[in-house]
């Protein structure tokens, strides 16, 4: 969890901000796996989350407490407990004629989605916690998403089982392996 502390002013993240963010970047590339043609996944962490709130701050110029604290309460949710992991599955489409189309379609995406670790069972998210995103006539193209893993699933990744990541939406079919990279990553958020 992030607190007030784990954060810097406004000026001092300006002086830091091409570091850092060359850092998370470089981090995240690491957590992004592609789903297709227009479809990504992002799975967040403790850094991730950090630059996210350190860039909503010096965007917006928050510096009050208790708007610092908003920002916090939001981003600290999507933040792995060690037990799961939190992700978010985005659907980019360049035309907006095409891209209300395909959201049309794809109602339900977000519970189609899911992780595997080596032959275990899939696991499919819990979507959208903070407020629901679909209606009857359309989906998002963000969504929020929570893995929750059995300790048999963290030890077996924490052992360099594979993981695979997919969409089996009758709209939508993705389905990839991670890379030895990406497992390693994910791995780090499971105690």
């Amino acid at each position: 969890m992030l607190t007030r502390q784990n954060l810097c002013n406004l000026e001092t993240y300006a002086e830091m901000r091409t570091a850092f963010r060359a850092k998370v970047m470089a981090h995240k590339k690491l957590r992004v796996v592609a789903l297709g043609a227009h479809a990504s996944i992002h799975f967040e962490d403790r850094l991730t989350m950090q630059y996210q709130v350190q860039e909503m701050l010096r965007l917006e110029r928050i510096f009050e407490p208790e708007a610092i604290q908003e920002e916090l309460d939001v981003y600290n949710a999507l933040i792995p407990d060690g037990s799961n992991w939190k992700a978010t599955l985005m659907f980019e489409y360049p035309d907006a004629e095409a891209r209300k189309t395909a959201l049309a379609g794809l109602v339900g995406v977000e519970t189609a989605t899911y992780v595997q670790v080596g032959d275990l069972a899939r696991v499919t998210p819990f979507a959208n916690e903070d407020l629901d995103r679909t209606t009857a006539q359309k989906t998002s193209a963000v969504h929020f998403l929570r893995f929750e893993l059995t300790p048999e699933m963290a030890a077996a990744v924490k052992d360099g089982a594979p993981i695979r990541v997919g969409v089996d939406h009758p709209r939508y079919k993705a389905e990839i392996a991670v890379s030895t990279a990406t497992r390693e990553s994910l791995a780090a958020d499971l105690v």
